[in-house]
């Protein structure tokens, strides 16, 4: 009788492990699917989830190994999407997908991990209101002034005549006191506290309307349409490691990142990841009912209608063939948000 039993108590066990098993998770006896995944910068805060996802075990648990690829000024990751260098590929905000569009390429977005944009005009503490920036000298670089910032000339009426280029340097900006700076939220604000010794106004141009995704996971549409399982799994971990990063124990990734970028500091970790849940940025509005990667055709109408009335995109295209909700907006991981 006992001869007889085992294998059945062996298959019992082996069907209990498997439904205990995490949605989209597979076992260790499958080999990992390796996958490339290239970000836009250098390593930091930022890119966070990313990293907590390899160091925790999660993309592990769901099947991948995962190689995190850099960039950084002298690398452009993007390009190594189209012709299968990389697997996936870390977008900035949604004017790059509206490009691929116009241009032919064949890649898509399945993902949005930053809800809000990062992108803040930075300005001296007298300054309280949105508008009065109008009066100032802005600092902002060639491709601010392409983007977002014919947007602000279009909605809010500001002027080229305001601006002067930003060099990726607050010297300037904190020689002149009636001037403001672009920035991101997480980063320049930090450098601005330590070398003017203040604490600058703060505009998150997102809650001012400018409603683009940002930090997109981008893939070929060949793979999307092709390996949905695999497409799926990436973001599914994906979004796990930015709820884990967030708000859970952050210290194995963020030793990642210093690993990858040595001039990053723990300061200056711990500056972003406050930014971070301070203004939503990861985890706000649809996410509360989506989970963190949301995105909605409404929201995407609502960027591109705004930059064809800025003149920034042409309004010919079809923007709904640069994403996909196919892997989204599932509520994968809203457990993991704090009561």
């Amino acid at each position: 009788m006992r001869l007889g039993f085992e294998p059945f108590r062996a298959i019992a066990l082996l069907l209990a492990l498997l439904l205990a098993a995490p949605s989209g998770a597979v076992t260790a006896a499958q080999a990992a699917d390796k996958v490339i995944f290239g970000t836009n910068w250098v390593a930091q805060a930022e890119h966070g989830g990313f990293y907590q996802a390899v160091a925790d075990g999660t993309y592990e648990k769901y099947g991948l190994s995962v190689t995190i690829l850099p960039g950084g000024p002298q690398a452009n990751n993007r390009l190594l999407l189209p012709v299968g260098k990389i697997d996936f590929y870390m977008g900035a905000n949604m004017l790059q997908a509206f490009s691929s569009v116009k241009e032919g390429i064949p890649t898509v977005i399945v993902a949005a991990m930053f809800q809000k944009d990062p992108q803040v005009l930075i300005a001296h503490p007298d300054v309280t209101k949105f508008e009065e920036l109008k009066t100032r000298t802005l600092f902002v670089s060639k491709e601010g002034l392409a983007s977002y910032y014919q947007w602000l000339v279009a909605d809010y009426g500001f002027s080229e005549r305001q601006v002067k280029p930003y060099t990726f340097n607050a010297a300037p900006f904190l020689a002149d006191k009636n001037s403001a700076m672009q920035g991101y939220i997480t980063s320049e604000p930090f450098a601005v506290e330590k070398q003017g010794g203040f604490k600058p106004t703060l505009f998150l141009l997102a809650d001012q309307g400018f409603d683009t995704y940002s930090t997109t996971i981008e893939t070929r549409i060949d793979l999307a349409e092709k390996n949905p399982d695999l497409v799926q799994r990436f973001v599914d971990a994906s979004i796990i490691g930015w709820y884990n990063y967030i708000y859970g124990d952050n210290g194995k990734a963020n030793a990642l990142i210093k690993k990858d970028n040595p001039e990053m500091t723990d300061e200056m970790i711990a500056f972003s990841i406050a930014k971070m849940r301070e203004y939503g940025i990861v985890d706000s509005g649809d996410t509360f009912s989506l989970g963190v990667g949301a995105m909605t055709d409404e929201k995407m109408k609502s960027f591109f209608d705004k930059m064809v009335r800025a003149k920034v995109v042409d309004g010919g295209i079809d923007y709904r063939k640069s994403y996909t909700l196919k892997f989204v907006n599932k509520g994968v991981g809203r457990e993991l948000r704090p009561k």
